[in-house]
């Protein structure tokens, strides 16, 4: 798989990653919310023990315990995609288990023992799928997940119940927003039983026209049908959200082309940049790549910026606790930087 952040692609993509996330639970255990400390660093010796099998595992792979982790760090893997926030407020009991890709994370102790998600570039679901099988099935071998015959994997969610699976797509859909169609969108997925939520899943606002679009329901449908469903829904926003940069172009193209450079203009030349301000101009000019408007910038550089200009990312690349002021000072210079060394290559 590869890593989305670093993977330029088809600047015609609008799907930025895909994954697959499954959820499990050890039989007879309570869920981790029950959980007290020792309990549940129990169960992350447990899922070490039946995952680390190889020394080669060793290799690829790294456990971070957040109990003794940095704060800061842990808040950096959260803004890059790879732990959740319930997995944050666990981190007296919590770990994961990662790769040197950061496309494989294994939640220990989040809202299930074992949330286990895959995630690559682009769209490309299957993939992802494939990949979480093999660990699901490396991990079963040595533990015993709690399953019922009619009802599925157990959660500690009842939505999750059946499959335990979610899939999910963040695209870039900055037509649809502009057009005001968003809700229409929202309400059409709720119908065909998906969801569409903010950048960092639940309970996030949509920043930088940026969505998660992923299945509700996981009981009585099999792997493939959620994933097959999802593929089909996305190609069908994809159809729409093409559909409407065509009429903006036609009707709106130098408002258009006015609204990308001067969105380009601020981020090479502005000394101050609130998080807010920089993902919704990142995602202008991004708009501005994939309609080939812009050609002197690379996707790759934008998904960077995207991580690499959030609050604990910019804490960690200048080592040094930032005020407010001091973290949009260095954003903005982060991005001119960025954006600089771009136009030279």
């Amino acid at each position: 798989m590869k890593s989305w952040v670093k993977t330029s692609g088809d600047n015609k993509d609008i799907v930025l990653s895909s994954r697959i996330r499954l959820a499990r639970n050890i039989k007879d255990v309570s869920f981790p919310h029950k959980l007290d400390e020792k309990e549940g660093k129990d169960i992350v010796n447990k899922v070490e023990e039946a995952f680390y099998t190889s020394p080669s595992m060793k290799e690829e792979y790294k456990t971070i315990y957040l109990w003794e982790s940095d704060p800061v760090d842990n808040r950096a893997y959260l803004e890059k995609y790879l732990i959740s926030n319930k997995l944050l407020l666990n981190n007296k009991k919590s770990a994961f288990i990662i790769n040197k890709d950061e496309t494989i994370s294994i939640m220990i102790n989040e809202e299930d023992h074992i949330r286990l998600q895959c995630i690559t570039a682009g769209l490309n679901l299957e993939e992802c799928y494939d990949s979480a099988e093999k660990i699901d099935n490396l991990l079963e071998e040595k533990l015993d997940y709690a399953y019922e015959e009619k009802l599925g994997y157990l959660t500690a969610c009842p939505t999750n119940i059946g499959t335990g699976l979610r899939a999910s797509v963040m695209i870039h859909l900055p037509a649809l927003s502009m057009n005001n169609e968003m809700n229409g969108v929202l309400n059409a997925l709720t119908q065909v039983g998906m969801t569409i939520r903010g950048l960092y899943g639940e309970g996030s606002k949509a920043i930088g026209n940026i969505y998660q679009i992923s299945n509700q329901i996981t009981l009585g449908l099999s792997e493939k049908e959620i994933i097959d469903n999802l593929n089909v829904v996305v190609s069908q926003i994809i159809n729409e959200e093409n559909l409407t940069r065509e009429k903006l172009l036609n009707n709106y193209r130098y408002e258009l082309e006015d609204k990308i450079h001067r969105a380009f203009g601020v981020l090479k030349s502005a000394i101050l940049l609130d998080a807010t301000e920089c993902l919704n101009l990142l995602s202008d000019v991004r708009f501005g790549v994939e309609l080939g408007i812009i050609n002197e910038v690379d996707k790759e550089i934008l998904n960077s910026l995207m991580v690499s200009t959030q609050p604990a990312m910019l804490q960690k690349l200048y080592n040094e606790k930032l005020s407010d002021k001091l973290r949009n000072l260095n954003r903005a210079k982060l991005v001119r930087e960025s954006l600089s060394k771009a136009n030279s290559v």
